[in-house]
């Protein structure tokens, strides 16, 4: 677009919505006031010394104790490559769990590094078998890594990723996870569990901003790191460079870390330490109780068996005969109420519905339902008024906070 002569330009004001699509979700004002603080020198003492009390933060959300705990410039798919460019070396075998449309993004990085990707493939909706990682590992008994997607935000199934970390274990091959829709918001357990490499986003259940990963090593992966026969093939994401900056009594300059997007990283995990996290576990399980008794009552099927289904994405399938395209269009412009589309071959057979971090609230639930109900009514799907929002009455009432902490919203 070309400035035409007398063009007035002004600030973006970005106008307030409801995110209840699959990322990013609602941030806090607290976390919003965050990134308004001013920026430092990213070797200040002051600054150093707040880095310090990030990694804990993050240490605690990943639970785990390992030093090499920081978020990364960039978003989730940085952390992915950054776990991948590190601990596979051209030649290294690698088990890829593909049941959705992260698994595929894996294996296209696993190539780039020069790996050799052992696909494991399972029906998208449904989780990692943990009998066919076997049956792979005992046909290639060379893996030297498992990697696989603990919450699928394509699809929204969670699966096992504490046996499927036991299975590598037991293999003597390192684990890279996925836990970018999970972090914050369901059982993620790196030390417990045995996990070498994990990352995740900010902007998901976290409610931090776009744009950083957090990452967590074992130090276990650390030393496979430092005995690479060859270096990292990315300057950006090797692990030895970027320990530089984070870890060690001498900080030394990396690259010029986004000290705002910190600022509200850390806010967002402080509040998430407040509330405590298991009950920010068990805050996105209720919502996501209502919210499936809710879009059961307006009569949609779900894509994930409910055993295996994600508290924070919901993917349920598009009515025969509905555009989805026009309700998300009619949620966005009546109600300025975002929900996300299916992707790859489910694209126009799926809604998403997210409900993450500050954005899973009841009063979310409650405003997706109503609105749902009206646009489907309004485009001539028969309804129940009234029977959505009853419906996710009556689960909360059946599932009473199991705790709550003060300032959280259960």
């Amino acid at each position: 677009m070309k400035f035409q002569p007398g063009t007035k330009m002004s600030a973006f004001h970005p106008p307030v919505r409801t995110l209840m699509g699959p990322g990013p979700s609602d941030m806090h004002p607290r976390v919003l006031a965050a990134l308004a603080r001013p920026p430092i020198g990213y070797l200040d003492a002051a600054f150093i010394g707040f880095l310090d009390q990030l990694m804990p933060l993050l240490r605690y959300a990943f639970q785990t104790e390992n030093d090499a705990t920081f978020p990364l410039s960039g978003p989730g798919s940085v952390g992915m490559e950054l776990c991948l460019v590190n601990l596979v070396s051209p030649g290294d075998k690698v088990i890829v769990c593909r049941n959705g449309f992260f698994g595929g993004r894996m294996v296209e990085i696993v190539e780039r590094c020069g790996g050799v990707p052992v696909v494991v493939d399972d029906r998208w909706g449904e989780p990692v078998d943990p009998h066919k990682v076997e049956d792979a590992l005992k046909r290639n008994p060379d893996a030297r890594v498992i990697a696989f997607v603990h919450a699928e935000t394509s699809t929204g199934v969670v699966s096992d990723a504490k046996a499927l970390a036991a299975i590598a274990r037991r293999r003597d091959c390192f684990t890279i996870v996925d836990a970018v829709t999970s972090l914050g918001g369901a059982p993620l357990q790196v030390d417990e569990w045995g996990i070498d490499a994990c990352y995740s986003a900010a902007q998901k259940c976290l409610s931090g901003p776009p744009g950083l990963a957090p990452v967590t090593f074992s130090e276990r992966a650390i030393e496979r790191v430092r005995a690479r026969g060859e270096r990292v093939r990315s300057w950006f994401m090797d692990l030895g460079l970027l320990l530089g900056y984070w870890s060690g009594a001498t900080r030394s300059y990396h690259h010029t870390p986004p000290a705002n997007t910190y600022y509200a990283l850390h806010e967002a995990l402080l509040m998430l330490h407040e509330e405590g996290l298991e009950n920010s576990w068990a805050r996105h399980r209720r919502n996501h109780w209502a919210l499936r008794a809710g879009l059961e009552a307006l009569g949609l099927g779900f894509l994930v068996k409910e055993a295996h289904q994600l508290p924070q994405i919901t993917s349920v399938f598009v009515p025969d005969g509905v555009d989805a395209k026009e309700v998300r269009r009619r949620l966005f412009a009546d109600y300025g109420l975002e929900i996300g589309a299916g992707l790859g071959d489910l694209g126009s057979r799926l809604w998403r519905f997210g409900i993450m971090g500050h954005s899973s609230r009841r009063e979310n639930v409650m405003l997706c339902l109503c609105a749902l109900e009206t646009v489907l009514a309004d485009l001539g799907v028969k309804v129940e008024f009234g029977a959505a929002e009853s419906a996710a009455y009556r689960a909360y009432a059946a599932n009473p906070p199991e705790a709550r902490a003060a300032g959280s919203s259960a």
